[in-house]
């Protein structure tokens, strides 16, 4: 876990209602399909209309939404560590924010979330191929964890010397968030994700 993941986390379980506006926003994010790319502030903001009606709406007109007030709480929710990205680039959730995200699917209904795109399920179904295959994988079946390479790991999750330090914490996210409870391949990401991560194979990689 990393220095954001750290981060003060909402309390779980909370009623919907108790929910404050940044917790609704990690919410929207995961319904507009933040846990497996990149989400869009306007998509993002319809949902969070969805979940909290009259929320996030203008007083005088409460028919449309308060882009900049949605906005704001996105920026809220990245400094808590539940978010990733910018309005350029689109909104990733972490590890923290899909986990809080995804405690409040079945009170507010699971198929309200927006279907991943068909070139998401087609890179889930051809990454998951990749990566079972991968030689970090094949040796943390093996019990042989302990000697996973630096270079291993980094190819796990296709980085390479043109891979920029914020673009690796985005690789590794996108990989976990998809993952993670894959009963084949998740503690493996899991357990790679921790050694990518690592200060020592981070430097080694920007040298």
């Amino acid at each position: 876990m990393n220095k954001r993941e750290k981060q003060r986390s909402p309390a779980a379980n909370k009623p919907v209602t108790d929910l404050s506006n940044s917790e609704l926003v990690v919410i929207a994010a995961f319904r507009a399909g933040a846990a497996g790319q990149h989400a869009d502030t306007e998509d993002i903001a319809a949902k969070a209309n969805e979940i909290g009606p009259g929320r996030f709406t203008w007083k005088k007109y409460p028919e449309q939404i308060n882009i900049d007030t949605v906005r704001k709480r996105l920026w809220d929710a990245r400094k808590r560590g539940h978010l990733v990205g910018s309005e350029r680039d689109g909104w990733l959730l972490t590890e923290t924010g899909t986990t809080f995200a995804r405690q409040y699917r079945r009170s507010l209904g699971a198929e309200k979330t927006t279907r991943l795109s068909l070139n998401e399920r087609k890179w889930r179904r051809m990454e998951k191929v990749r990566l079972l295959t991968t030689a970090a994988h094949l040796k943390f079946g093996s019990g042989e964890m302990s000697s996973i390479s630096a270079r291993e790991a980094q190819g796990f999750f296709r980085i390479d010397a043109y891979v920029s330090k914020s673009a690796i914490e985005n690789k590794i996210l996108r990989i976990l968030n998809a993952f993670s409870d894959d009963h084949e391949i998740g503690p493996t990401v899991k357990y790679v994700a921790s050694l990518v991560r690592r200060a020592d194979v981070i430097e080694d990689h920007l040298r």
